[in-house]
């Protein structure tokens, strides 16, 4: 073979990683989930796929941003940052020297509700990657170097991000919305928080929330369920039984209130927020369809767009979206302006809520948003194995059920014109918060 044509593995790697993000998946009514459970009792998601040999694992536990303690804000999105930076044996250097030996890519991240992982890693180099993987979730090192530098890291965002109007805007955002519960406090910290964090406090954290009974898992590629169910105990069967959670309050948004962020800049940003409901209520189907004519956007336009951009020129987009996170829900619209058409901008948008409110939606709008949103499920969600291993985590998480992609259509088939027209008038109806970031204006005159 000549050099024209050779490759390392790490590179050889990327290539299939290429192809398989090129290599189309069969739609979702083919893909097979098979649910496999290890002799220790490790749950998981598979879909067996040899279109190339890679594996694709992706896991949550619970916890997240909301476990961060009072005054230790910051914690979760430091620890995900340390989970390749050495593990048992080795430190950050040779841990990451491995992983690029044996093929593999990790990734771990925090969100508001979960603390989550992932690895694609090569088929024929999979029990190496998988035994790298095992000693970041059961030995992370939490070495002084590694924190140091990954503390300022998030510490240098913190700073650029303080001088950007949007970054301090939403942190008053989330405050007026949220009050003093968890969501409310930023993500990543501040300097402050994250100064007060420990050793000590990184492996508190790391035993309390790595546990099997929050541990959802997902797996795409080439494996078969018997071979998983033994790497599900070597990965996962050493960890406690139970999580160790701080209680945290369901909160209701804090609505009918206006935040001003008053900036001299030539666009303003606007942000309405309503009601939402639970992924679990009965109402949330309704009210992703309703989402959707108002301002989801897809194939079709939305009754926001049409109104703010394409009939008025007043914005290059504007979209709503319904929220779900674990202990909160609510209905976001979004849009920025030119500063001296805020107050028309915004004018508009409530007039296109009000109609919804009072009329709701059209059949000829409801029979095209149900064919775009069960037409558009498999390009958005089941595209690639990363997608498809995404999906199947989200759908564990919400607690969905394996088989919610054979009735997901039947669902939203079965949502009437009367059922949408009930959410808006529940959802819109009530006076929204709204957040400005700009120059100040009076609402309801024209620019």
């Amino acid at each position: 073979m000549t050099k024209l044509f050779q490759m390392t593995r790490v590179s050889a790697f990327a290539f299939l990683l290429a192809l398989g993000a090129a290599t189309p998946v069969p739609a979702f009514a083919e893909v097979a989930i098979q649910e496999v459970k290890s002799d220790k009792g490790i749950t998981a998601w598979l879909v067996e796929d040899y279109t190339v040999p890679i594996v694709t694992i992706r896991f949550s536990f619970q916890g997240g941003n909301t476990q961060d303690p009072p005054g230790k804000e910051g914690l979760s999105e430091l620890i995900s940052g340390l989970f390749d930076e050495g593990a048992g044996e080795f430190d950050s250097d040779t841990f990451q020297t491995k992983l690029d030996e044996a093929g593999a890519e990790m990734r771990f991240g925090a969100g508001r509700d979960t603390i989550y992982g992932s690895m694609r890693m090569l088929a024929d180099r999979r029990d190496e990657a998988l035994d790298l993987l095992k000693l970041a979730v059961e030995q992370p090192r939490f070495d002084a170097a590694p924190i140091d530098r990954i503390r300022a890291q998030i510490v240098a965002g913190i700073v650029a991000n303080a001088r950007d109007p949007e970054t301090a805007a939403q942190v008053k955002w989330q405050e007026a919305l949220y009050g003093d519960h968890p969501y409310a406090r930023p993500d990543d910290g501040t300097e402050e928080t994250l100064a007060t964090i420990t050793v000590d406090d990184l492996r508190a954290y790391h035993k309390a929330i790595f546990a099997k009974d929050t541990l959802n898992v997902s797996v795409v590629g080439a494996i078969d369920a018997e071979t998983l169910k033994r790497k599900l105990d070597d990965l996962f069967g050493e960890l406690p039984e139970k999580a160790d959670l701080r209680p945290v309050p369901m909160v209701d948004l804090k609505l009918g209130q206006e935040v001003r962020v008053d900036y001299d800049l030539p666009q303003t940003s606007l942000q309405l927020a309503f009601p939402g409901v639970a992924r679990s209520s009965p109402d949330f189907f309704p009210a992703y369809v309703m989402n959707e004519i108002l301002g989801g956007g897809g194939a079709f336009s939305s009754r926001l767009f049409n109104e703010v951009r394409e009939k008025r020129g007043l914005a290059y987009g504007v979209s709503s979206g319904v929220v779900t996170n674990k202990y909160s829900s609510g209905l976001v619209i979004r849009t920025a302006t030119r500063s001296d058409r805020a107050p028309e901008t915004l004018g508009v948008i409530r007039d296109v809520i009000r109609r919804m409110t009072e009329e709701g939606p059209t059949e000829k709008e409801l029979a095209a948003t149900k064919k775009y949103i069960i037409g558009s499920y498999a390009l958005n969600n089941l595209d690639s194995s990363e997608a498809i291993a995404a999906t199947l985590l989200s759908l564990q998480q919400e607690d969905l059920g394996i088989d919610y992609m054979q009735r997901r259509d039947a669902l939203i088939n079965g949502v009437t014109l009367e059922q949408v027209k009930e959410v808006a008038r529940k959802l819109l109806s009530v006076e929204p918060a709204i957040l400005v970031i700009g120059p100040a204006f009076e609402e309801g005159t024209k620019g």
